[in-house]
């Protein structure tokens, strides 16, 4: 599964507010959306910097005045979904998910590839089942993803959320955790337990992997050593912990959950968690020492908020979420001190943007977005000059 709603990228978004807006609302929107004007509508009037704006395959520029962080930004791909963007250990390549049937590429896949000049896609998973979850390995010579591809070479099936009647992710069972070299040969597989192993990063120090299992019954944090022995489950909260990633000095993780309490949030939970489904519509963050000790929950914003990492200070988190918005979108990226104070907005589009990560030397800054996708529902990669 990936670690962000597998919205193909906006259309599945609006599925998902489809659940929170009145119908007559919903019914407008999607035909703004049928008409390509979808991100208008929610800029609220902002007007964004833009250059080369008519030439899609140039690397266009979208940028809002109150992006003050964002210098020198660049737009990477052009077209499918692009998505989970990690950059290598010395800063010079990244490695990211892609979906592009355009492309013949129908289930999502690894790719690297390095960042400066064109971005020239070079596929490192197997080509079959579906992969999530990209991380280069210290050394930046393997790659560390989750695939389903021993369960078949096919995507296994979406579900139908008409038919469950809300938003849900699949954690498909047949996740496992691989490593491969860059020319794309499995070197090891590094989990074997039954039922649904993927969500995992390396820490900093690149000694450490965490990653999201169903081993136990329900969806927790585990932690190993590189070479995938040392198995340890770090959180034990009845509700998803996923999207884990380290702290600059490796020290903490930092997480989403969600954390059913009522009667009947557990029952739903349960039920969905028995047909390998989860809803993550109301999520918040965590962070965590990283043997799991000094639990603190982070934000209490309501909402989905998800896809956290750390800022290169360690003190601060970024985020992707739709808490100020009552229709469950659009989703913009936030900042937040550990102690939960200092929340700041830094991205203004009005559509999706998520997935964001710094370079390790904290320069850098790519993220993922549905802006200026010319009235598609693409989701691209940018990247930046990060400005405190």
């Amino acid at each position: 599964m990936k670690k962000y709603f597998l919205v193909t990228l906006s259309f599945d978004f609006i599925n998902f507010a489809n659940s929170r807006f009145n119908p007559f609302i919903m019914r407008t929107l999607i035909r703004i959306t049928a008409a390509g004007i979808l991100g208008l509508i929610f800029s609220f009037g902002k007007t964004p910097i833009a250059s080369k704006e008519t030439n899609p395959s140039s690397d266009s520029l979208v940028q809002y005045p109150e992006e003050k962080h964002f210098k020198n930004t660049r737009q990477l791909t052009f077209g499918g979904d692009n998505a989970e963007a990690y950059f290598s250990f010395d800063g010079k390549q990244i490695s990211w998910q892609k979906t592009n049937p355009k492309e013949n590429i129908h289930c999502d896949q690894i790719f690297t590839s390095p960042i400066e000049g064109a971005l020239i896609p070079k596929l490192v998973s197997t080509g079959k089942g579906r992969t999530t979850c990209a991380y280069f390995m210290k050394g930046d010579k393997e790659i560390l993803y989750a695939s389903t591809h021993l369960g078949g070479d096919s995507c296994p099936p979406e579900p139908d959320k008409k038919k469950i009647g809300k938003y849900v992710w699949p954690l498909y069972p047949s996740y496992d955790i691989f490593i491969a070299d860059l020319n794309g040969k499995i070197i090891k597989q590094l989990t074997h337990s039954p039922g649904y192993d993927a969500e995992a990063t390396v820490s900093p120090k690149g000694d450490q992997i965490i990653f999201t299992s169903m081993r136990n019954g329900d969806i927790d944090l585990y932690t190993m050593n590189i070479d995938g022995s040392n198995v340890k489950q770090i959180t034990n909260t009845l509700g998803y912990d996923g999207g884990a990633n380290f702290s600059p000095d490796g020290k903490k993780i930092i997480f989403r959950a969600s954390r059913p309490t009522t009667e009947a949030e557990v029952k739903e939970y349960k039920d969905l968690l028995a047909q390998n489904l989860v809803a993550p519509t109301h999520m918040e963050l965590f962070t965590c020492n990283a043997d799991g000790s000094d639990m603190k929950q982070i934000t209490k914003l309501g909402g989905a908020n998800w896809a956290p990492y750390f800022h290169p200070s360690g003190k601060k988190i970024i985020f992707s979420s739709n808490y100020q918005y009552e229709r469950g979108f659009p989703f913009n990226l936030y900042l937040i001190n550990l102690d939960g104070t200092g929340l700041e907005k830094v991205t203004h589009d009005g559509t999706f943007d998520a997935f964001p990560m710094f370079s390790p030397d904290g320069k850098k800054f790519i993220f993922s977005s549905n802006r200026n996708n010319h009235g598609t529902h693409d989701t691209n990669l940018f990247i930046a000059d990060w400005a405190e």
